[in-house]
């Protein structure tokens, strides 16, 4: 299956723009993503690594399972060795792993403590 396979898959019957729109790009950036090339030049196209994430977090998607189908070796900054996330504290990589096996209670009292957190360091 590619990307932009996946994509069309994940966004079922939602309008391109209501999904383009909950992710933070255009919609035809989003219809060039699911037809895999830029229909202006017919190039492949490849979102970067964060808009992958914002794509990820609008379909609550395996952000992993999306990096593995874009290659991303052709951005000089992109780092392999970070598509796993927190690569350099293994602890941390375990829970953050766990959380997809957490009940949805237990993530929304993860989300107030983190809010509780992030709003503390405002003040």
């Amino acid at each position: 299956m590619s990307l932009g396979e996946l994509l069309k898959e994940l966004r079922g019957d939602e309008a391109l723009r209501d999904a383009a729109k909950r992710m933070d790009i255009t919609y035809s950036y989003l219809a060039m993503l699911e037809r895999g090339k830029d229909r202006r030049t017919g190039n492949p196209i490849k979102p970067t690594p964060e808009t992958l994430q914002r794509i990820a977090n609008a379909y609550k998607c395996d952000y992993l399972k999306m990096v593995e189908m874009v290659d991303f070796s052709i951005y000089p900054s992109y780092n392999p060795a970070l598509k796993e996330p927190f690569a350099h504290n293994l602890s941390l990589q375990q829970w953050y792993k766990s959380l997809p096996h957490c009940n949805e209670q237990d993530v929304e009292k993860l989300k107030i403590i983190w809010d509780i957190f992030h709003e503390g360091g405002d003040n």
